[in-house]
């Protein structure tokens, strides 16, 4: 084991997967020689040159064409949108080609093609540049969507999705990028769809997503010094989505707090509470809760943009009503 960056994470995932297979290649704005804007391709463009780390213009909507029909045809394209944001030029080719190619080929096109990018609230990023835009994604039949927290889970689900035949989301939270954490010198991958249990408890379980697992472990670490146990839960994809592990925890705890950082309406948390509902009503002993970011657009202003989304008190806060319910 070794303690790695998320980012450092990340770029090592990369760059073992384009020495294995000389089909995976690169393009995005500022990925070549500058090294990416969060530091996703620094040092790859001189190991492995222009051809595999290609900049490009500011024309999303090309270069997702482009990609798409390179995976068509024997590519392995891993797309940086640098913020996640600027895919949206860019949605009409992911939603009517991108995810659907599979389909209407009856199986027998392949779609090996993953987009990342950086998405969330901070840093003074504003309005443009703080979506999450998770939910839209996953509503759309065909696409993956990984959303890891972790150095641990980044490498090993990003060496996923790069070796993946569908259509892979995978998306940085950009508060998660310095998160330093344990990451074995083995190779190892993570499959899509498995949950992981990041904190065991007995009281309620909190099921967070992305940089919302970090402030909810800092929740529960005030909390434990009043006797008070949650467990905490990471989705880590979005779709597919593992429910199973948080039905199994709810059995246990008896209550459910969620916790994302993005809208509530049409959301994520929406759907882990209907289904949850649905398969585990009666094991549930009080009404699932839901804590989000404030449905508007996010200010620029540290103060405003910090008062839009959940943090540690007001998570804590959540908890403690679920468990007076």
């Amino acid at each position: 084991m070794r303690e790695l960056t998320f980012s450092t994470a990340t770029r090592e995932a990369l760059t073992e997967e384009m020495e294995r297979d000389p089909a995976v290649f690169v393009m995005g704005e500022g990925i070549g020689e500058r090294g990416g804007n969060w530091g996703t391709t620094v040092g790859l463009f001189e190991r492995f040159g222009p051809m595999r780390l290609r900049d490009t213009p500011i024309v999303e909507r090309g270069f997702t064409g482009l990609c798409t029909g390179a995976a068509l045809v024997g590519g392995r394209p891993v797309v940086d949108f640098m913020f996640l944001d600027f895919l949206l030029d860019g949605m009409g080719e992911i939603i009517n080609q991108t995810a659907k190619l599979q389909y209407m080929s009856n199986g027998r096109l392949t779609m090996p093609i993953v987009f990342r990018g950086c998405i969330g609230v901070g840093h003074s990023a504003a309005t443009h540049h703080s979506g999450n835009y998770y939910p839209m994604l996953a509503h759309v039949p065909g696409l993956r969507v990984v959303v890891p927290s972790s150095p641990y889970d980044a490498k090993g689900l990003l060496k996923t999705a790069i070796r993946s035949n569908d259509p892979v989301f995978f998306l940085e939270h950009k508060s998660v990028l310095g998160v330093k954490g344990q990451v074995p010198d083995d190779e190892y991958l993570i499959p899509f769809g498995e949950a992981a249990v990041v904190r065991e408890g007995r009281d309620a379980t909190v099921v967070a997503i992305g940089w919302m697992v970090h402030q909810t472990l800092k929740s529960c670490d005030e909390l434990a010094k009043d006797g008070v146990s949650i467990e905490v839960i990471d989705p880590r994809t979005i779709s597919p989505l593992d429910t199973d592990t948080m039905l199994a925890s709810v059995k246990k705890t008896g209550r459910l707090l969620i916790v994302d950082e993005d809208y509530g309406p049409c959301s994520v948390g929406a759907e882990i509470a209907a289904q949850v509902t649905a398969k585990g009503f009666d094991d549930l002993d009080a009404p699932i809760m839901r804590i989000n970011g404030a449905f508007t657009p996010v200010p620029y202003a540290p103060p405003l943009e910090a008062a839009v989304v959940p943090n540690p008190t007001s998570i804590a806060l959540a908890i403690r009503d679920l468990l007076a319910e």
